[in-house]
């Protein structure tokens, strides 16, 4: 069995700069997104590094479709909502926990709404090899357009529907999507508000946040993403008011 709780416990938080010029990123992992046979879809990001500060956060849409997007960091702004906000019914701000109960095995909770959720992953003979190959490709594969689109052809041949892993978000940023290691998920089940969401289920069809691709599979994802800076004078405002907040305001 992979050893996930070993590798992602514990990361280090920092406050960096994008490798490429001209963008802002965000450094981790999570669940990439996870079907369940009711409709629901839940998704989960830790990103203990990126360009404004650590931050986790719980994606949910509704069988209606509608998103919402519960942040635990100090600003939303500097968080998921940045990019995918537009296309929310609501953002806010959640307590967000995470416990590995076993080396695939994460459990997550949230405060409010309440939420208790755990989910297994798990490899195969054909991931173990793709994340092998990965995981030693430079960052800079993924700067040509071929790169990317044989990428996205690959995760079709996966099981995960049409991804785009180079989009425009609902914000108008344009992002490239750079998973290096991914992984199936094995089980799972969630408790949402006294809800239960049911089994998880492979969709025939992509769920979509704003015009921007899910899985249509559970899939937890290590990798990291980069947006091209909108505003130079806006990011680095921000840049500057977040250098003054501390890792114990998360």
């Amino acid at each position: 069995m992979v050893d996930l709780a070993s590798q992602l416990s514990g990361l280090p938080e920092s406050r960096g700069q994008a490798t490429w010029p001209g963008h802002e990123y965000a450094k981790g992992w999570g669940v990439f997104g996870l079907p369940f046979d009711s409709g629901h879809v839940l998704a989960l990001r830790v990103f203990p590094e990126s360009s404004f500060g650590p931050y986790r956060t719980v994606w949910h849409r509704t069988p209606g479709g509608q998103w919402s997007v519960h942040v635990d960091g100090p600003r939303l702004d500097t968080a998921c909502p940045r990019y995918y906000g537009p296309a929310c019914e609501h953002t806010g701000f959640a307590r967000i926990q995470l416990t590995w109960t076993g080396p695939a095995s994460l459990h997550v909770t949230m405060d409010s709404p309440s939420l208790d959720w755990t989910v297994t992953a798990r490899s195969t003979p054909v991931l173990t090899v793709m994340n092998a190959i990965g995981s030693a490709l430079p960052l800079a594969s993924w700067r040509p357009r071929v790169l990317v689109r044989s990428r996205e052809l690959m995760a079709r041949a996966l099981g995960l529907g049409s991804l785009q892993m180079a989009a425009v978000m609902p914000s108008g940023h344009v992002g490239t999507l750079m998973p290096q290691r991914m992984y199936y998920i094995a089980g799972a089940r969630a408790v949402l508000d006294g809800t239960d969401l049911g089994c998880p289920v492979r969709l025939s069809h992509n769920p979509h946040i704003g015009g921007v691709p899910l899985p249509t599979r559970g899939i937890l994802a290590i990798g990291q993403a980069a947006w091209q800076i909108q505003g130079a004078a806006e990011y680095e405002r921000t840049r500057a008011e977040t250098a003054r907040i501390g890792p114990e305001s998360r």
